[in-house]
């Protein structure tokens, strides 16, 4: 073979090598800008994630507390118009606003005006009356006399000592004067207005007035519709995935009625909505605005997802142990129940508690059977009108006062801490029960 032969080889060979890596650099550069195109969007998520849960968090952190005016009030008999706190009649048409006013007028004595005493009697809240029938009720002996004690702040009064209404704003542009801003800074210098923790938010119900809304109703309502969620789609749904998987036969029937079960976990969820006003009220009557009717719609809603996930447990499981238990003389039912079942458990628990929480934090399905409505009362029973967490977000966000927008975002903050804890529940019971074959 000549030089020249082997010169012509060695450029050959140098030229595809250079060709070999310029397609590596390519590739290598196709890879890098593939990454970089994964982390930025990661990044993204999160950053529109953290921007989302900060907006909520700095918007519903104030809802946790309110604000509380501390007055001496006289239960004087003849004010109220009562001589007898047993007499029902008495007690209906007594004039406990009146109790307030004066209270708060005795605060502030140099307040003579008519249109200054109305913005006086606005800093604390009308519910407060019904505070002082209470404790008058409650203790009789305070008839007649004096004692201080602290009454809740109406809403505007409450946004302003949070740092919500612009002091410095021409008082046209706002809703809180310089009377009455006056009239706090003199609480302020004195002690008696003070920031307290909102237990009414947990402990009322819902409410016309901002400061004395809670969720209260809303939590019992979720509770019961959980309840009744559960007790339907738990067992329901893992008796309907042993079925399909250890026992139906394989036939174009159990095909037809797996591919349902898949397609119906991609319903929109206001269909579940229409179909339980269909046949839960319409057909069977069933009391309107009801956890137990909810209840019933998110099951139809939830059973898909737990079919799903049990039935993957169930695969999950090695053939070795079914024959194992059927070579020692078990049956086919024993197989399931006591070898088989108890291994796919925790797959089929979180399954249970990630359809759970996909439950809690539906709305659509529960508008369409009038749970949407304005209710006061904490449900005692699951057939009493209710709402629940999601769609009380949805009433608040709808009401025009300024208070409400903290109470809509402190409500997304319990909301989201039962969804987090529920699904806190299902990773820890898949670590601690997993078992890798």
């Amino acid at each position: 073979m000549t030089n020249q032969t082997l010169n012509a080889i060695e450029r050959l060979a140098q030229t595809k090598q250079e060709r070999l890596n310029s397609k590596l650099k390519k590739r290598y550069a196709k890879e890098k800008r593939f990454k970089l195109f994964g982390i930025m969007s990661i990044v993204i998520g999160l950053s529109f994630l953290a921007v989302l849960i900060g907006t909520i968090f700095t918007a519903g952190f104030s809802t946790f507390f309110t604000t509380e005016i501390r007055l001496t009030v006289n239960y004087d008999a003849e004010t109220l118009g009562v001589t007898d706190l047993n007499d029902t009649e008495q007690l209906l048409y007594a004039d406990w606003g009146a109790l307030l006013r004066n209270a708060i007028k005795e605060r502030f004595p140099e307040v003579t005006g008519r249109s200054e005493k109305r913005k006086l009697y606005t800093l604390n809240s009308s519910v407060g009356e019904y505070f002082l029938k209470e404790r008058l009720l409650a203790n009789p002996e305070l008839l007649n006399s004096s004692e201080q004690i602290w009454v809740l702040a109406d809403d505007e009064t409450d946004a302003f000592m949070k740092g919500q209404v612009d002091r410095d704003m021409p008082e046209n542009e706002r809703r809180f004067s310089d009377a009455q801003i006056a009239w706090i800074d003199q609480l302020v210098a004195t002690g008696d207005i003070r920031k307290t923790f909102n237990t009414q938010f947990f402990t009322s119900g819902d409410s016309r007035e901002p400061e004395q809304a809670g969720i209260r109703g809303a939590m019992i309502g979720s509770l019961y519709t959980l309840l009744v969620t559960l007790l339907l789609s738990f067992p329901i749904g893992i008796a309907t995935a042993i079925y399909l998987e250890e026992f139906a036969p394989k036939n174009r029937l159990t095909e037809i009625i797996e591919v349902n079960i898949n397609n119906l976990a991609a319903v929109p969820s206001i269909v579940f909505g229409l179909l339980g006003l269909a046949v839960f009220i319409n057909l069977f009557h069933l009391p309107r605005s009801a956890p137990v009717v909810g209840g019933l719609v998110l099951t139809l809603m939830t059973l898909p997802t737990i079919i799903i996930s049990s039935r993957s447990s169930i695969k999950a499981v090695p053939p070795s142990i079914r024959e194992a238990a059927l070579g020692l003389g078990a049956s086919k039912m024993q197989m399931v129940l006591h070898h088989v079942l108890p291994l796919a458990m925790p797959g089929m628990l979180t399954g249970t508690i990630i359809g759970m929480a996909q439950a809690l934090g539906e709305t659509a399905p529960l508008l369409m059977i009038g749970m949407v409505a304005f209710i006061v009362d904490v449900p005692s029973t699951p057939f009493d009108p209710s709402t629940v967490l999601p769609v009380q977000v949805y009433l608040w966000s709808d009401l025009p006062e300024r208070a409400f927008v903290a109470k809509t975002s402190g409500a997304i903050m319990v909301l989201l801490g039962f969804l987090a804890t529920m699904n806190l529940f299902a990773v820890f019971l898949r670590k601690k029960f997993e078992r890798r074959w």
